[in-house]
């Protein structure tokens, strides 16, 4: 079951013609800014990962990936929730330098998502990642970049709105932080969600810190698998969507984890199993370099540039009749 919502009055600023060329325009920009504020540089990246490998991101631990069977090798292949430690691997293989990252597209199909006007099952992200130095597993780190990914946001939207001034789009440059249980402390009585709200409305652009492990209350701000970020060194970056009234995800990333933040999460989560695996191994003998890094979403990115209520206007994808149906009443073309 679809949760689609379009806001009262909604009408798209840009024609379908021009949506098509802005998205391009928007993805051409930003990876331009993205590159220089982070020293990136573009790699291939696969689609599909072995099954086996343990490369494959897991999310929140309950989403199944979509598998198949190779049939010249008879071995299982999965399509990829994302390439958070395959990009660890390809920065050692690959013979990154320290400082020095890389970028990439990264497509996925999730099907176990919800679909609503920012969930949808296919993801198309720009997933990155930079070797650093063990003395720079720091917070001061993680701000520094998050602000550096904001700047470059915003530059964008500086040169979309040069090119489509009736857009009525406008984010604040400078991110505010906050840990999720300052959120807990500060908002007792509502859920992780609306914390989340209330803390963007008010601030515009937020770092929310610290997302993984148990808060004071027992509970977890929200899920992180405990192989890729460290729980106390990672984040999400969140803006105020003006056209849907929410706060707005358009990236999660962090510090990635040393081996002893690895294990230590490994037992946290109940899942020591996977240290079993070829690329935990790896990394907790030592063999991988430390790194930092994280997604950003290009339909979310689009979608909040361009000032639009539902995610299919910016991506194909597929959605049920009920969405479908709600966005023709309302005039939203999805694509």
């Amino acid at each position: 079951m679809s949760h689609v919502m379009i806001p009262r009055g909604y009408a798209s600023p840009l024609s379908l013609y021009e949506t098509q060329e802005a998205i391009a325009l928007i993805k051409k920009t930003f990876e331009g800014f993205l590159c220089s504020a982070l020293n990136l540089k573009r790699v291939s990246a696969p689609l599909f990962v072995e099954g086996k490998s343990g490369l494959n991101d897991d999310l929140n631990g309950v989403e199944r990936p979509v598998s198949f069977t190779v049939r010249e090798t008879g071995d299982s292949a999965q399509v990829v929730h994302s390439l958070a430690k395959w990009k660890r691997l390809a920065l050692r293989e690959y013979g990154f330098p320290m400082g020095e990252g890389l970028y990439t597209d990264m497509n996925a199909i999730r099907r176990d998502e919800e679909l609503d006007n920012l969930h949808s099952i296919y993801v198309d992200q720009w997933d990155w990642e930079k070797v650093i130095d063990e003395s720079e597993r720091t917070m001061d780190t993680l701000r520094d970049a998050m602000q550096r990914i904001v700047t470059a946001v915003c530059c964008t939207l500086d040169f979309i709105k040069w090119k489509y001034p009736q857009l009525p789009v406008t984010l604040s440059r400078e991110i505010s932080f906050v840990t999720t249980q300052e959120l807990e402390d500060a908002y007792p009585g509502l859920s992780a969600k609306q914390r989340e709200y209330a803390y963007v409305k008010e601030h515009g652009t937020a770092g929310i810190l610290q997302i993984g492990g148990r808060l004071r209350s027992g509970e977890r701000h929200d899920g992180r698998a405990p192989d890729y970020d460290d729980w106390e060194l990672n984040g999400d970056i969140m803006f105020y969507d003006q056209t849907l009234d929410c706060a707005l995800e358009i990236s999660s990333m962090g510090v990635r984890v040393s081996p002893a933040s690895l294990r230590r999460q490994l037992e946290i989560a109940g899942c020591m199993e996977r240290s079993e695996l070829p690329f935990h191994r790896r990394l907790l003998a030592g063999e991988l370099p430390f790194t930092m890094g994280g997604g950003i979403g290009q339909s979310r990115l689009c979608m909040l540039l361009l000032g639009k209520a539902h995610i299919g206007e910016v991506q194909s994808s597929f959605w049920d009749e009920e969405t479908r149906r709600a966005c023709r009443d309302a005039g939203v073309v999805l694509l």
